[in-house]
């Protein structure tokens, strides 16, 4: 059976543009990727967990954020690893400043027997849709034409 993940892409409305809130994975693999590495705050879930809880529970772990509004679904996609990603988007204003992600345990430099604390998130933003396109993971880019259609924007 295929792993499956779930995540939440916040959004909000500014004046000018719609935004969505991506963060950048943490850990020397992603240290220096910047355009096409960012990506929704996600993590896997198992067989008998509901998405929406997952999501909720991946984005406090990753963010240290809470989301308690109602979210909205954006369907299910194949990420380029051929794990399924089942996304909700809500709409938040959270301040990129506060966030603090959970770390994990890596053994750096490899085959050194040394292991290493890593932030599985180093940084979130706001991004106009424009700007989204290309820092988002190519593979989950139609996520963000799914919360266009949502909001009943077009391109």
């Amino acid at each position: 059976m295929p792993k499956r993940s779930a995540g939440i892409l916040p959004f909000r409305k500014s004046t000018n543009e719609l935004q969505v809130l991506l963060v950048h994975p943490g850990g020397p693999f992603w240290r220096k990727r910047d355009e096409g590495a960012w990506s929704l705050a996600k993590g896997e879930y198992g067989e008998t967990e509901v998405p929406s809880a997952a999501a909720r529970r991946e984005f406090k772990e990753e963010t240290g954020w809470d989301v308690t509004q109602d979210m909205h679904p954006l369907g299910e996609i194949r990420q380029a690893g051929g794990k399924y990603l089942t996304a909700f988007a809500v709409e938040a204003a959270f301040d990129p400043k506060s966030f603090v992600s959970n770390s994990f345990e890596l053994e750096w430099p490899p085959r050194s027997g040394r292991s290493q604390s890593f932030p599985e998130v180093d940084q979130v933003a706001w991004f106009g849709l424009a700007e989204a396109r290309r820092k988002i993971l190519p593979s989950q880019e139609p996520l963000l034409d799914r919360l266009e259609e949502l909001l009943g924007r077009s391109r």
